[in-house]
């Protein structure tokens, strides 16, 4: 049975479509209507007329008929391996096209607009590891540069510590503007909870309508050792208390090229050593230059830091981005030794 007439595969030209006329091939071309839709059926062309023809929706999964050799009926019998060849392209074509069309309509949301989908990715042996993002800086105390590994920085106040020997910066440390602390921990001798001998706390003044570091410094010294020595923030008494407590030192100071203030104590606990507290208040190199306080906690007795650590990082503490000469400007400069 031949098929009926209609346009088809133009066997000597692929690329175009031909006229059968249930018969024979006729002289009649065109370029192939748009992937979809089957062969055309109509009626014959007559001399010198091009034909009308209807067009009839391919099935998913069903190929069109097309011609497998010239001169040979299309879809008919003959044209050896050839042809066979012809018929199977022509018929992959078809699904492949069935498949994309299913692929784009199944592509439209609810509205019937298309959108983009993005296929899975299924990491290989050969794909590179991911990388992650490294980790932000707290935004008190942050990790210095590989160019001075020796410095800890404080972005809040703009200011730089440095590191000395025998101290690290904060870890598991609950409160966020310890600059550092001594490095290791031991039971503290009253309620047998983890105690540090030193550490160093940096903060903005701005509860309080003063700005002389000198009031403002004098104000701070009995909080820093309540604070450090009587109760802890649960409200335990790590070294059964304060006893008593004596002033041995206070007086001006120059801190990162500004004029500050400082009072240091000495505090007797119920139990263990006890220790030193220092309150130092200085105003700030940046923004409104709202003062900053520094307070020291170091224990007293053999595993205390040295006192003269105080002393050593107060001088070193200086302006972010101005290491070389401590900064500072104005009537705010303050003596150098």
């Amino acid at each position: 049975m031949t098929p009926p007439p209609g346009w088809y595969r133009d066997p000597s030209a692929p690329h175009q479509e031909r006229w059968w006329d249930g018969t024979a091939w006729t002289e009649h071309r065109r370029a192939p209507e748009p992937v979809g839709y089957g062969p055309a059926v109509g009626r014959a062309p007559q001399t010198g007329q091009p034909p009308t023809p209807m067009y009839q929706p391919v099935q998913p999964g069903q190929a069109a008929t097309v011609p497998l050799a010239s001169g040979g009926a299309p879809g008919g019998p003959g044209g050896g391996g050839r042809g066979k060849a012809v018929a199977l392209t022509a018929a992959a074509a078809v699904l492949v096209a069935a498949i994309v069309t299913g692929v784009f309509v199944l592509g439209q949301d609810d509205g019937g607009s298309p959108r983009t989908q993005t296929p899975p990715v299924t990491a290989t042996a050969t794909d590179p590891a991911p990388v992650s993002d490294p980790p932000s800086p707290s935004p008190t105390a942050s990790a210095p540069s590989a160019d001075d590994p020796a410095l800890v920085e404080d972005q809040l106040n703009g200011v730089t510590f440095p590191l000395p020997d025998g101290w690290v910066r904060p870890k598991y440390v609950a409160e966020d503007d310890v600059m550092m602390t001594t490095d290791g921990t031991y039971d503290c001798p009253a309620d047998g909870s983890v105690c540090r001998h030193g550490l160093v706390v940096s903060r903005t003044v701005t509860a309080n309508a003063e700005s002389s570091p000198k009031v403002l410094a004098q104000q701070d010294i009995e909080d820093a050792a309540d604070d450090a020595y009587d109760r802890d923030l649960i409200g335990n008494k790590p070294f059964g208390g304060i006893e008593s407590h004596e002033e041995v030192a206070s007086g001006p100071v120059a801190v990162a090229g500004r004029a500050g203030y400082y009072v240091r104590w000495r505090v007797k606990t119920a139990k263990g050593p006890g220790g030193y507290v220092q309150s130092m208040v200085f105003p700030s190199t940046v923004g409104t230059e709202s003062p900053i306080l520094v307070r020291y906690v170091f224990d007293a007795g053999e595993d205390g830091p040295p006192l003269a650590d105080m002393d050593t990082i107060t001088k070193g503490i200086r302006p972010i981005g101005d290491a070389d000469t401590g900064g500072g400007v104005g009537s705010g400069i303050g003596p150098t030794d």
